[in-house]
C-alpha cells in the first residue's frame, strides 16, 4: 500500500483527485505497487493507450525482476491464465473460447438474462428499501456466468466471498486470501470432475471436451465436427482450470461493481437519468460513458518490460513493475474534456476501461449486455428508484485494483 510519503498516498480513499494531481505533475511516478515494492505508476491517456499496446510490456511474469514483483500467489493451477501469458500460448487459448463470447454469441443470451433480472426485481417486491448491491447488481452477474459455465447453485454464494476476499484482501485477516484460494482450487478441481463423468450442455463442459479431445469451439459456442487440431492447439489440465477460473472471476466481479457504479451515477444525477428514462435507445452509448467514468479496473494487470524502454519520457529498466492506470486515462483532460463530468452524450471513443491491444477484454459483449438489461429492467420497472444515502458517506472497496461499491441503499 502506499505511504504517507509515497506520491500515489490517497488512492483507495480518493483515487479520481490522486491521479488528477499525478497527471498534472508528470506522465510516470515512482511509487508503492499493489504488492507494496516499488513500481512505476503511469497516469496519461497517450502514454497509458501505448503501453497497453506495446508487446515489450509483458504481463508474464517470468520477466520481472526477482523478488521485485509479490503479487498475489495463486497455484500454477489457477495461474496459467490469460492475465499472465503473451503470444504464441495467450494467442492459442484465446482463440479457444473467444468464439463463445462473440456480440452474436451473447446477443443470444438476451432473453435469460431479462429473465433472470426480472426475477431478482420480483422477489423486491414493489415497494421498500435495499442494498442494490447484494440483491441485484451483485446476483445478476453470478447467476449469467455460471449458467454459462454450468456452475451447480449451491457453490455460487460461496464464489461470491471467495471473489471478494481476493478483490480486496482484509489486514486484519492475513491468511484470508490463502483460505481463499485454497478453497477456490479445491472447488474447481471437484467441478472439472464433475462435468468429465457427467458433461452438459455449458461451455466448462465444452472447454473440457477441448482438453481431452483436442475439439474447438465453433461460431456458436458449441463443438465442432471437423476432427482434432494439432497437439500444439491443445489446452494443458493447468489451463483449464485457469481459464475456468478466470472466466468466473472476471465474469462476475467487473459486471457486478459497473451496474453498482452505473446505477449510482444516475441517481446522483437526476438530469442525466431523466434524459435516459426518455431515450432509452441511448442506453448501450451511456454505459460507454459509466466504463470510463467510473469504471470497475482501476488498473491495467502489471507489465514487465522485456527490455529496457522509456515511458513517457522516463527511463524504465527491464523487470520492473509497470502500473498502467486505467482510472487515471480515462479522467485525462487531454482526451476527455471536463473528465469528471458524467455525460452520457459524450464522445467516449477510445476509452480504456476494458483494455486495448491483444489483451482487451474478452469478456466485453457480455459485461455490456448484462449492464445494459440491468439498468434497462431498473428503469422499467422501479420508476421512483433512489439513493438511501448521503453519497458521500457510501463506502467503497479498499483497493488498488478494483474500484466498486460496498453496498448501495436505495428506496423504491
Amino acid at each position: 500500500m502506499p505511504t504517507s510519503q509515497d506520491p500515489a498516498a490517497g488512492l483507495i480513499e480518493n483515487p479520481y483527485a490522486v491521479y488528477e494531481r499525478l497527471r498534472d505533475t508528470a506522465p510516470v511516478h515512482r511509487v508503492a505497487g499493489t504488492d507494496g515494492n516499488p513500481a512505476w505508476l503511469v497516469t496519461r491517456y497517450d502514454d497509458v493507450r501505448e503501453a497497453l499496446a506495446n508487446p515489450l510490456l509483458s504481463v508474464d511474469k517470468r520477466h520481472a525482476l526477482p523478488g521485485s514483483y509479490q503479487g498475489l500467489a495463486l497455484p500454477p493451477t489457477l495461474d496459467a491464465n490469460l492475465l499472465n501469458m503473451e503470444a504464441p500460448d495467450h494467442t492459442r487459448i484465446r482463440r479457444m473460447v473467444v468464439r463463445a463470447f462473440t456480440p452474436r454469441r451473447v446477443e443470444q443470451l438476451r432473453t435469460p438474462i431479462r429473465q433472470t433480472a426480472d426475477r431478482l426485481l420480483d422477489a423486491l417486491g414493489t415497494h421498500g428499501r435495499t442494498d442494490l448491491i447484494a440483491a441485484y447488481a451483485a446476483p445478476l452477474p453470478i447467476t449469467v456466468i455460471c449458467d454459462l459455465l454450468g456452475v451447480p447453485d449451491e457453490h455460487r454464494r460461496d464464489f461470491r466471498i471467495w471473489t471478494d476476499v481476493l478483490v480486496a484482501p482484509d489486514p486484519a485477516r492475513p491468511t484470508a486470501a490463502k483460505e481463499a484460494v485454497v478453497a477456490m482450487l479445491g472447488f474447481f478441481t471437484q467441478l472439472l470432475a464433475d462435468k468429465r463423468k457427467d458433461p452438459a450442455d455449458d461451455l466448462l463442459s465444452d472447454l473440457i471436451a477441448v482438453r481431452d479431445e483436442g475439439d474447438r469451439l465453433n461460431e456458436g459456442g458449441r463443438l465442432n465436427e471437423r476432427g482434432r487440431p494439432a497437439e500444439s492447439d491443445r489446452l494443458t489440465e493447468d489451463e483449464l482450470m485457469s481459464l475456468a477460473f478466470l472466466i468466473l472471476f472476471a465474469g462476475y466481479e467487473n459486471t457486478t461493481q459497473l451496474i453498482g457504479s452505473a446505477v449510482l451515477g444516475l441517481l446522483t444525477h437526476p438530469e442525466q437519468l431523466a434524459t435516459l428514462r426518455a431515450n432509452p435507445e441511448q442506453l448501450p452509448a451511456a454505459i460507454e460513458e459509466f466504463n470510463r467514468h467510473e469504471g470497475p479496473a482501476l488498473l491495467a494487470i502489471r507489465r514487465f518490460p522485456a527490455e529496457d524502454m522509456t515511458i513517457g519520457g522516463v527511463a524504465v529498466a527491464a523487470g520492473e513493475t509497470v502500473l498502467l492506470s486505467l482510472a487515471a486515462a480515462n479522467r485525462d483532460p487531454r482526451r476527455f474534456p471536463d473528465p469528471d463530468r458524467l455525460d452520457l452524450g459524450r464522445d467516449t471513443a477510445g476509452h480504456l476501461a476494458l483494455g486495448h491491444g491483444i489483451h482487451y477484454c474478452l469478456g466485453a459483449p457480455l459485461a455490456r449486455l448484462e449492464t445494459e438489461i440491468a439498468l434497462s429492467a431498473l428503469l422499467e420497472r422501479l420508476p421512483d428508484l433512489a439513493l438511501d444515502a448521503d453519497p458521500a458517506e457510501l463506502r467503497w472497496r479498499p483497493s488498488l485494483r478494483a474500484r466498486g461499491l460496498l453496498a448501495l441503499p436505495v428506496t423504491y
